[in-house]
């Protein structure tokens, strides 16, 4: 575990309107160390969590299942433990199947539809592991395009890659544990 030099407040020290974001944090995820960490600019995690995630992804244009699956997606790639405790709940509560989440990294697993194999490859071209340089090729491009509209298309790859620099930014400032396997 990467020891931050950044502060985080107690619980005691956060503000009272970020409590019941601490709870739930500790209760699905095992621990609240982003909360603890944001909780010196309440109104960025506010942000965070209402325009972000109220707004684009429960709220968006593209069905929730396909956000969690190119989410749960992510952090197992970027191997974010804490984040993986929370996504595996989220993933299950939006309808994906537990054979799916287990066999997240296998496109050619049959319980995967091709609509389900573009959202995974999306999300891979938005991580952290991807090679610098890489571009949307035609080939994904066509098999998005076959499943969503362009709208879509960029509401999926906006979150994917807000969802990865997130998880830049929590391990750069050790706000979540990582898996044993994190390359990051």
């Amino acid at each position: 575990m990467v020891k931050s030099i950044f502060p985080r407040l107690s619980k005691d020290q956060i503000p009272n309107q970020l409590k019941p974001v601490w709870e739930s944090s500790l209760n699905r995820r095992g621990e609240a160390k982003f909360i603890a960490g944001m909780g010196h600019n309440p109104e960025l995690l506010d942000w965070y969590l209402k325009d972000f995630y109220q707004k684009v992804f429960y709220d968006g244009k593209v069905d929730r299942r396909f956000k969690e699956l190119g989410r749960l997606r992510l952090s197992t790639i970027h191997g974010c433990l804490s984040c993986n405790q929370g996504n595996r709940l989220d993933a299950l509560e939006s309808g994906l199947a537990e054979a799916e989440i287990d066999q997240i990294h296998e496109l050619d697993f049959d319980g995967f539809s091709e609509t389900d194999r573009a959202v995974m490859r999306l999300a891979d071209l938005m991580s952290m592991a991807t090679e610098p340089g890489s571009v949307l090729e035609h080939d994904l491009y066509d098999d998005l395009t076959r499943h969503f509209s362009k709208a879509e298309i960029l509401e999926m790859a906006m979150v994917f890659s807000m969802l990865a620099g997130i998880a830049r930014f929590i391990f750069a400032f050790g706000f979540a544990d990582k898996e044993d396997y994190c390359q990051f």
